[in-house]
């Protein structure tokens, strides 16, 4: 696992040299890999003040992922000057966005997005429990068609980020139970706001795998020291770690972006 931290105004290219464990092992499909990426971009709002999607994307960019889970997304918000977020950040990808609902907000709507390399064969947004007065959290999925030929679940979510952590155990709950039911592979990752040890995790880490064993830390991005943004997977045998990595730009988002590459192996495997 490394950590690549970038300032100034412009992202140099970082080539990821691959993973020495991977030599002893079997050779790698390239058309069953993917190139995962969950990213929190604080509405948009760089960590300067200003509003700048094009800082955002070259983050994006530089990872050039397969599927992306963005949190903190505005859809046609006052403060995101009425910007479509996700279908901005699409076009500057050159990605399919879509957008979920969490809940209205300032005009407009406020919940997760996701990007992708590939069409959806479905979508859907899974309101979370939440208590009363509490900001409510989603769970936008995705199903797409990899150049393998497999069918892959993809999910991003933004767990409750209060202190009190009922709301996010009930929302990890809720998670096992939507998706862990599912025969086939599947990918949940974002800002989940709880750190490994937490009982939160420990209840995901029952059905869930987590594809950064170092688990380096990924907030906040200035210096980080908490690691609380997640790419998980299931089942375990279906899936192989390549590599993964966290970007941190400095002025982007108050988050890293966390890069997971995995293979999805053969049925049966």
């Amino acid at each position: 696992m490394r950590s690549f931290y970038i300032s100034g105004m412009i992202l140099m290219t970082l080539l990821l040299a691959p993973c020495p464990w991977l030599s002893s092992q079997m050779p790698v499909d390239s058309s069953r890999v993917v190139r995962i990426l969950t990213y929190n971009i604080l509405h948009g709002e760089t960590l300067k003040g200003d509003f700048d999607l094009d800082r955002i994307a070259a983050v994006i960019l530089l990872a050039d992922p397969d599927l992306v889970a963005l949190q903190e997304v505005d859809f046609r918000t006052k403060r995101a000057r009425n910007m479509d977020l996700a279908g901005e950040l699409g076009q500057r990808c050159g990605l399919v966005p879509l957008f979920g609902r969490a809940m209205p907000f300032d005009g407009g709507e406020y919940g997760e997005g996701i990007l992708s390399r590939y069409s959806f064969i479905a979508t859907r947004s899974h309101p979370l429990p939440a208590q009363e007065g509490k900001e409510p959290r989603a769970a936008l999925e995705v199903q797409v068609l990899l150049p393998g030929r497999d069918t892959l679940i993809f999910i991003g979510t933004h767990l409750d980020h209060t202190r009190d952590e009922t709301d996010r155990i009930m929302q990890a709950t809720k998670l096992n139970a939507l998706f862990t039911d599912r025969d086939m592979p599947t990918i949940l990752c974002g800002d989940l706001n709880a750190r490994p040890e937490s009982s939160t995790m420990s209840i995901l880490f029952e059905e869930w795998t987590e594809a950064s064993t170092d688990l380096d830390p990924t907030f906040p991005s200035k210096q980080a020291t908490r690691k609380i943004d997640y790419v998980l997977y299931r089942p375990l045998n279906r899936w192989r770690v390549i590599e993964t990595s966290v970007i941190c730009d400095t002025i982007a988002s108050d988050h890293c972006a966390q890069l997971s590459v995995l293979e999805l192996l053969p049925a049966g495997h």
